[in-house]
């Protein structure tokens, strides 16, 4: 790897495809809105498994109250894309968490569009949403969900997913709502394979149709599994200092990443929360360099899974594997 220090990281054009909008919000911007406000600022550190995590993530959302906070959230988020060198980014969105600002899912999803257009236009960076389901709640409140985002495919939103905790919750439970998504011709993204393991992923494919599972690093478990998401592409929408964080690994040096490459498998790098955990997505670049040890080749095919795995528009993936390639100095 004794060139890996010439290339520069923030030159290699990559999608950004596991990000939750409010957790990549900017801590002084945090802290500024909630000064405004008048409400106490969440803590957004010093947390330890996910349980705390999500009592962190909802508390986020406070300061969020107003639509113009979330205009200046999205457009900072794609501005601090940019300049990692993103050209691509999902932000997964909750239009259900602004019915209070906007009265309805519908009303809130197309106050997101309308301004990850604005902000995607201004700062050269294309942006889709990924409506995101919870599965804590009822079906009938992801049908909700997958209906508003069907409505809008081709017109922004590129994909549904699935979040917050696996145990107890399985994939299975929301295929309806997939359904409709995969109908639509959105691509099917849910969470998998982070705090439950294979069989998480199993769901996923299977129930779900995913074309690409966030996480699923614990897929590494099964090695049939490992063998069919190869076979079949899947991309899987990886976040290794979030499993570190999370307690889904104990240590970097050990994460799955290389031997899920190694087998086959498409991967992309991702930041999850940024705001949370510390890294964007460039400094996620650099630890998988530094820490897992990843090569300049496999981070460069990670880049290009990131873009070519989406629904991104093909003139991006062609411009994008163009410049990959020149970055690397060979064809991938």
């Amino acid at each position: 790897m004794a060139d890996s220090a010439l290339r520069d990281l923030a030159a290699l054009p990559k999608g950004h495809l596991h990000v939750h909008l409010e957790a990549a919000m900017r801590p002084a911007t945090l802290a500024e809105l909630a000064e405004e406000m008048s409400v106490e600022i969440p803590p957004v550190t010093g947390f330890s498994g996910f349980t705390a995590f999500a009592d962190m993530y909802q508390g986020l959302l406070a300061v969020l109250a107003r639509p113009e906070n979330l205009v200046r959230l999205i457009d900072e988020a794609v501005a601090d894309a940019a300049s990692d060198g993103a050209v691509y980014v999902e932000f997964g969105v909750s239009p259900q968490f602004y019915l209070a600002a906007f009265g309805t899912i519908e009303a809130a999803l197309d106050a997101h569009l309308d301004a990850v257009r604005i902000a995607g236009e201004r700062h050269g960076v294309e942006v889709g949403l990924m409506v995101t389901v919870d599965r804590t709640e009822p079906l009938a409140e992801a049908m909700a969900l997958a209906n508003a985002a069907a409505a809008r495919a081709g017109r922004g939103v590129v994909s549904l997913g699935l979040a917050n905790e696996e145990r107890g919750h399985p994939a299975a439970d929301f295929a309806p709502a997939f359904d409709i998504a995969r109908a639509a011709g959105l691509q099917s993204a849910p969470h998998a394979g982070e705090l439950v393991g294979p069989e998480s992923v199993w769901q996923a494919i299977d129930d779900l149709g995913a074309a690409r599972v966030l996480h699923g690093v614990r897929a590494i478990e099964d090695p049939a599994l490992v063998a069919e998401l190869a076979r079949r592409g899947i991309c899987l929408d990886t976040c290794p200092t979030s499993n570190l964080l999370l307690d889904v690994v104990d240590d970097l040096a050990r994460h799955p990443l290389p031997q899920l490459l190694d087998a086959g498998v498409r991967c992309s790098i991702n930041a999850d929360d940024p705001i949370l955990f510390g890294p964007g997505i460039l400094d996620e670049y650099v630890v998988a360099r530094e820490q897992i040890g990843l090569t300049d080749r496999q981070l460069a095919a990670c880049a290009w899974s990131s873009i070519e795995t989406t629904l991104a528009g093909d003139a991006l993936k062609a411009r994008a594997k163009a410049d990959i390639e020149a970055w690397l100095g060979e064809a991938l």
